[in-house]
């Protein structure tokens, strides 16, 4: 039987991967993200490079900004930076993504200059890159680099993986979607 760990430190765990990975040691592993459903573009599960991942931390209070589009969730205060907030699911097209204690922030901005954070249903931990396969079967309807916001082909749904389980996954390039004009014209 698996070893239970408290949320605590699985969060301490995988800040401190974090970590190492943005010094350059932690080039094995993607972080695991779920958002939005299997009928998105992309699908739900994503992956994330260590190197272009920032922290993940819970859903903090968001303050809402007026006349912006509905996938923008808002403004984040985190540890006196403020972070501007991207329904990741909603703004591919799906729902909003549920704001419970599963709910997380993906800062994905910092190391690229920009306060940036990806709101997603929860964080599914690392993977190892050498346990993901390409594969570019899996997904649901169409392919991972359908855009719904602009109908284009998006430069930030990379390649399609499958894990050792079968479970479909999609890479995330953050430097490329953190450019995509779709995700930087919030306002109405």
């Amino acid at each position: 039987m698996a070893r239970r760990i408290s949320l605590r430190e699985f969060q301490q765990s995988l800040s401190e991967r974090l970590i190492s990975a943005r010094k350059g040691e932690g080039g094995n592993s993607l972080l695991g993200i779920e958002s939005g459903s299997d009928e998105l573009p992309g699908g739900s599960r994503w992956l994330v490079d260590l190197t272009d991942s920032g922290e993940v931390v819970p859903l903090p209070p968001l303050t809402p900004a007026p006349l912006t589009k509905p996938w923008f969730a808002g403004v984040a205060n985190i540890r006196g930076a403020l972070y501007s907030v991207v329904d990741f699911s909603a703004w591919r097209g799906g729902p909003p993504t549920p704001r419970n204690a599963d709910a997380r922030l993906l800062l994905v901005g910092a190391r690229h200059g920009i306060n940036s954070a990806l709101l997603v249903r929860r964080a599914l931990g690392l993977r190892p890159r050498d346990s993901m396969r390409a594969d570019g079967k899996v997904g649901a309807g169409g392919t991972a680099t359908s855009d719904a916001t602009t109908g284009s082909t998006a430069a930030w749904a990379g390649g399609l993986f499958a894990d050792p389980e079968g479970a479909a996954w999609t890479q995330l390039i953050i430097p490329a979607l953190l450019t995509d004009p779709a995700f930087l014209d919030i306002a109405l």
